[in-house]
This record gives structure tokens, C-alpha cells and sequence, in this order.
């Protein structure tokens, strides 16, 4: 009975806390038709297109047809979504009855996230300093850290392998660092196209 409460604790939890990320990536009902077929064009050409458009095409207005404005908005909407999971994270590893191995992975998988965390930060302050003399070497560190951040959260949901972990734990982190990991590889897809440019369309 314990155990049943628990898991009905972590599925409303799960919920709630998956509902308000998702007002993050809420379709937008009325943008201009230009920065709309923007936002779709750019994100043909990631991994994961259509979460790509959802997570996007709602900022159209404000990244209009800026490359630079793209990869900024792209970065930040990751860096939350990644903050979100950590604070879920967090929760569950709180929640009483986890199994060790469920709570040592969740424990890893905390650390790992906010090295994630840290290393998205520093990919958007080094972008609000790019200058067309500094470009080449700064898009190779943001590379660099927004690739060191989905090796990061590759390594969280390596953690929650196996068929003999707490199914609502497991579901619950999965879930979220997928959804975390393709905000990543997207905003690397855009990253390396803004950066194959060399600043021709730095504003």
C-alpha cells in the first residue's frame, strides 16, 4: 500500500511539474508568415524538426529572420528546460521507498545535468560577446560546451538502464532528459550551421 502511494505521489508529481515546462513550448496562434517559414526552414535541418518548430516558432516575432537571434533563443529555451529538469530531478530523489540503485543513478544524474546547466550558461554569455573578429574561436568554444552538455545528459539517461529500476522513477527522468537531450542536438544542429556562416549575418 506504501509503495502504491508512493508511485501515485511520483505520477502526480510527474505530471504537474511536466505540464507548467510544457507552457514553454506552447504553439504560437498568429506570427508573420516570413519568421514563421524561417523558424521552419532552420529547423529542416536538425535531428528533431518538429521540436525544433514547437520550441521555436512560438519566439518567430522576436528572432525574426536572425540567424544569431535563433541560436540565442534555442540556447535559452534548452538552458530552462534543462533548470526544469533538474528541479524534477531533485524532487523525485526526495520522494521515501526509492530503490539504492534508483537513487544513486538520480543522485549522478543530478550532478551530470548541472554540469549541463553550467556549461549552456557559458555557451549564451560567450555568445552575447561574438564580434566578427571573434567568431571562429567563439563558435568553437560554444560548440564545444553544447556538445559537452548532451555527452552529459547521454550519461543521466544511461544511469536509468536495466528493466529492474522503479518504473516510475525511470519513466519520470527518461522522459525529461530525452526531451532535454533533443533540445540540445538541436540547438548544436543550429549552432554549427550559424557558425559554417563565419558571421555573414552577424547583425
Amino acid at each position: 500500500m506504501e509503495a502504491s502511494s508512493s508511485h501515485h505521489g511520483l505520477a502526480i508529481l510527474f505530471i504537474v511539474l511536466t505540464s507548467q515546462i510544457a507552457l514553454t513550448l506552447a504553439y504560437p496562434p498568429f506570427l508573420n508568415d516570413r519568421n514563421i517559414e524561417y523558424i521552419k526552414s532552420s529547423c529542416s535541418t536538425t535531428t528533431y524538426p518538429k521540436l525544433c518548430y514547437q520550441s521555436l516558432s512560438v519566439y518567430a516575432s522576436s528572432i525574426s529572420t536572425s540567424p544569431k537571434l535563433l541560436v540565442h533563443t534555442a540556447l535559452n529555451v534548452t538552458l530552462r528546460a534543462s533548470k526544469a529538469t533538474s528541479r524534477l530531478m531533485v524532487k523525485i530523489s526526495r520522494f521515501h521507498g526509492l530503490e539504492p540503485r534508483v537513487a544513486a543513478a538520480m543522485a549522478d544524474c543530478i550532478e551530470v545535468i548541472g554540469d549541463s546547466v553550467d556549461e549552456l550558461q557559458q555557451s549564451l554569455g560567450e555568445l552575447g560577446h561574438i564580434s566578427r573578429s571573434n567568431i571562429s574561436l567563439t563558435m568553437s568554444d560554444v560548440q564545444t560546451w553544447v556538445s559537452a552538455a548532451l555527452t552529459d545528459e547521454d550519461t543521466c539517461m544511461d544511469g536509468f538502464a536495466g528493466n529492474n529500476m522503479n518504473v516510475y522513477a525511470k519513466t519520470m527522468a527518461r522522459k525529461r532528459i530525452i526531451k532535454v537531450a533533443h533540445l540540445t542536438s538541436n540547438a548544436l544542429a543550429l549552432i554549427n550551421n550559424y557558425a559554417s556562416t563565419q558571421g555573414y549575418y552577424l547583425p
